[in-house]
């Protein structure tokens, strides 16, 4: 037997193998296009999911720009009219009579609610101003740490670096 002709057909064949294969042929594969009947196929479905993510997106934005707009009409203060005030004429003395000082027609006299940290009672107020600068030491970190990783991943690193390498000998 020649093991040329099992592998490449090249060579002398054995009876034995030819009969084999000429038995084994009939089971040989045969390339056909995958025909899937039409009352097997699957439905189209649409998918809505972007789109109700967009519409949720848009109903929590505008719920969130009403409920902003409600607080903070209710901690502004009322817009009072400006009173117009009659200014009283002041004696000039007789040297500075030529000169002619404009009249003040109206005052602004809008009185604001006090902010909220003044409302609060001291040991609140001072707990409230801990807090605040408690965040504001997190946020100087977080923002030192966010420099740093930019930085490592924008820069190129040096043409000779050797990482994770042990010397041998």
């Amino acid at each position: 037997m020649n093991d040329d002709y099992l592998w490449d057909k090249t060579g002398q064949p054995d009876p034995q193998i030819q009969q084999l294969e000429e038995i084994l042929g009939t089971l040989r594969y045969q390339p056909k296009p995958l025909a899937i009947p039409d009352d097997l196929r699957p439905p189209q479905r649409r998918n809505y999911f972007p789109m109700l993510a967009i519409a949720a997106s848009v109903l929590l934005a505008l719920l969130a720009g009403g409920i902003w707009l409600r607080v903070r009409s209710r901690t502004e203060a009322p817009v009072t009219q400006a009173r117009v005030e009659q200014p009283t004429p002041a004696p000039q003395p007789a040297e500075n009579k030529s000169a002619i000082n404009p009249p003040v027609l109206a005052t602004n006299r809008i009185h604001r609610k006090r902010s909220a940290l003044s409302v609060l009672p001291k040991r609140e107020r001072q707990e409230a101003l801990e807090a605040k600068e408690q965040l504001m030491l997190a946020l100087r970190l977080t923002t030192q740490k966010l420099h740093l990783v930019h930085t490592k991943t924008q820069s190129t690193p040096p043409a000779n670096q050797i990482k994770n390498q042990h010397r041998i000998g």
